[in-house]
């Protein structure tokens, strides 16, 4: 029967990693538990962040946003992934594919823009310190993450609509462990060439120009660290963005690399490892990269699992 969008195809079946069962109980049993540990991370980051007064500040603010992205980014991919190692064969409904490819899509570039609102932060905070207060006050910080949120699902909202009215006649598997949009662009019996084109167009834009924000932000503060006359004063200026430079270079080059060519995702399997990187493995070492270098986020951590919540002081950001 034909559903509503005109596709014959009413599921998908997503093919996920294939392999031997031995090996098959390992892999889920270690994605499993990066699952619950990036859970348990990014709640008590969110949750430390939310009790904690002296953290009420941009800096901290777009962590909490982002910390909440992840929480969300893994509900959405990890447990199909999941279910690919317990069942022979994946299957997900046309409607439950595309709204996995919406959640996906947005969450991904909302976390490109957001990246570049917090390269730009740090920007501000390192080559502009006596304006700082002025030139980021909390109603922009709050307007900065807004248009973040905004922005991706804007952008994911323009690719669904045109992927969805293309048809799917089949074959239904999908050689991915999510519904991917190069994979589904590979499936579709009509003519793709327009939603190609718009997926190409958004994504320079949601992806190439944060990219060259963040450049241009990180090329000024390394000018203005240079410039710094002692030893201990650049190290500790670079010390606050290696955290963000660390997560931006392993977010980017790991998605500019799957989506540079995208047929590539549907032909080669081990582009399916790198999807793991940037949808499992990220938001597992984020938490770490950023608290594990952060002296007041790791203070406010103990103090809140004590249940001392309130800080004496609020610490320089």
């Amino acid at each position: 029967m034909e559903n509503s969008s005109g596709a014959h195809v009413e599921e998908f079946v997503l093919v996920g990693f294939p392999t031997s069962l031995p090996l098959q109980l390992l892999l889920f049993v270690l994605f499993l538990v990066i699952y619950l540990l990036t859970l348990l991370e990014n709640a008590l980051i969110i949750s430390t962040i939310w009790l904690t007064p002296s953290l009420h500040r941009p800096m901290y603010f777009f962590l909490a946003h982002l910390s909440f992205l992840e929480l969300w980014y893994i509900n959405v991919t990890v447990p199909s992934l999941l279910g690919a190692f317990l069942t022979q064969d994946g299957r997900v409904s046309y409607v439950g594919c595309m709204t996995q490819l919406y959640f996906f899509i947005a969450l991904a570039c909302t976390e490109c823009v957001l990246l570049a609102v917090m390269a730009y932060h740090r920007y501000l905070a390192i080559c502009e310190p006596l304006r700082y207060p002025s030139l980021m006050p909390p109603s922009l910080a709050t307007r900065l993450a807004a248009a973040s949120w905004g922005s991706g699902f804007f952008s994911s909202m323009m690719k669904l609509l045109f992927i969805s009215r293309l048809s799917y006649c089949g074959p239904n598997i999908i050689n991915h462990f999510f519904c991917d949009i190069s994979p589904l662009l590979n499936l579709t019996c009509s003519d793709k060439e327009q939603a190609e084109l718009v997926d190409f167009l958004l994504a320079l834009v949601m992806i190439l120009l944060p990219l060259v924000a963040v450049v241009s932000s990180y090329a000024a503060i390394i000018v203005a660290i240079l410039k710094i006359p002692t030893a201990r004063g650049r190290h500790k200026a670079f010390s606050t963005c290696t955290s963000h430079l660390a997560v931006v270079v392993i977010y980017y080059s790991s998605t500019l690399f799957t989506y540079a060519r995208p047929r590539a995702m549907y032909t080669f399997n081990h582009n399916k490892i790198i999807s793991v990187l940037y949808t499992v493995i990220v938001p597992f070492l984020n938490p770490a990269i950023y608290c594990l270098r952060n002296r007041e986020v790791k203070d406010a951590f103990r103090k809140t699992m004590l249940g001392r919540c309130h800080y004496p002081r609020d610490a320089p950001d």
